[in-house]
């Protein structure tokens, strides 16, 4: 009896996404091929140049552009941005400083501090059933 292992391969759109990159900035054979586990696990370890530079420079997909400017994907949608922006266009906007980015900044150390309570309870009254 043998077991016959199948490739699993996903989408470019998947792939893209798990490697933190814009889908359209990616060379034309990654965008319409498909991509194995295999060939994942290997660009995540040894980036090519393209890679390498689409991370560096971007443009950037909205939840790395989110997490580059410390607020949320909604928060992006909120302050107008819907399209990627690259690291030059990240690191202006951070210099502008603008009232919205504040704002969206606030309200995500909010949402994070409110998390930080939530688990410390939770973990308290665990504490506490043991």
């Amino acid at each position: 009896m043998t077991s016959h292992q199948t490739t699993q391969t996903m989408k470019p759109a998947t792939a893209a996404k798990k490697l933190g990159v814009y889908l359209e900035a990616t060379p034309a054979e990654f965008q319409e091929g498909v991509v194995s586990r295999t060939e994942l696990n290997a660009l995540q370890a040894d980036p090519p140049q393209w890679l390498q530079e689409l991370r560096r420079n971007g443009p950037h997909p909205r939840p790395v552009v989110a997490a580059k400017l410390g607020i949320s994907i909604s928060g992006l949608a909120r302050g107008g941005v819907t399209e990627p922006l690259t690291t030059e266009q990240i690191d202006a906007l951070k210099q502008e400083s603008p009232e919205w980015l504040q704002q969206e900044r606030a309200t995500q150390a909010e949402v994070r501090k409110e998390t930080a309570r939530i688990k410390e309870k939770k973990a308290a009254r665990d504490e506490q059933t043991r």
